[in-house]
């Protein structure tokens, strides 16, 4: 890991360099690091912001979907003029306005069994900010197989959660399954698309993602490995509530 930084890069992340608890090792942390995002709609857009302004070196982008004009109220990395293209060409450019010095690496592509362990695999960070049950279960089990970090959100209506799952660093932290053994019936938990949003909810909830990320990277403060956050918008309350590992879970127990 290199502590040589350019001019520019000593510009353009001084108030990282100049944060005690991040400094010239923490970036360079960050300039090293490879982070996947699956999902970049509502989640990931801020998620992608961030993580590109604050010179996270590799930020892959896992994503099948074409941008509509419905996705604009709160996907806030992509554009009207945008609407029709694939939506990691179009966060993949927002980012890259941001941050030219990243590495944009774009997967047009949809997640599947055959595909995930490849994927996973190559990253060192993963974060979910998907909005079916089959995904989130597919990459969580991925996670928990090649033993990476996953970090993840999820939104509906005015409400967010949010968690950190790494069993393979945290010999007490579960793991997704651990808190959700099985996916829910088809049909039980509404999806955004059928139940709606609060656009600034996924803001929120994927900036609190990014933070997550960047403090997993630096291993800096506390991590939610073991905990969930629960945000309940219209009454401004979050909680934190003590996740605990299962001994019987089928995945890391």
């Amino acid at each position: 890991m290199s502590l040589n930084f350019s001019e520019e890069e000593i510009q353009r992340y001084a108030r990282h360099i100049l944060l005690a608890d991040v400094g010239g090792t923490g970036q360079a942390k960050l300039r090293a690091a490879k982070v996947l995002i699956v999902g970049a709609g509502g989640l990931g857009s801020p998620l992608g912001l961030y993580l590109a302004a604050a010179g996270v070196g590799t930020i892959g982008l896992l994503d099948d979907d074409v941008l509509e004009l419905s996705n604009l109220q709160r996907q806030i990395a992509h554009s009207t003029d945008r609407v029709g293209t694939p939506k990691v060409a179009s966060m993949a450019e927002a980012m890259r306005r941001i941050n030219p010095l990243v590495s944009i690496e774009t997967h047009n592509q949809r997640l599947d069994a055959g595909n995930v362990a490849a994927l996973v695999g190559a990253y060192d960070i993963i974060c979910d900010g998907t909005d079916n049950f089959t995904t989130r279960f597919l990459v969580a089990d991925a996670c928990v197989a090649a033993r990476r970090t996953l970090i993840s959100a999820a939104v509906l209506r005015f409400e967010g959660q949010l968690s950190t799952f790494k069993p393979h660093a945290d010999p007490e932290g579960p793991c997704y399954r651990c808190l959700y053994p099985e996916p829910p019936p088809e049909g039980l938990v509404p999806s955004c698309s059928e139940a709606g949003v609060l656009g600034s909810v996924t803001g929120v909830m994927g900036t609190l993602q990014a933070t997550e990320v960047l403090k997993e990277i630096c291993g800096i403060g506390t991590s939610m490995s073991g905990w969930l956050l629960v945000w309940d918008a219209l009454r401004m309350e979050f909680r934190k509530i003590r996740l605990r590992k299962d001994p019987a879970c089928s995945v890391c127990g």
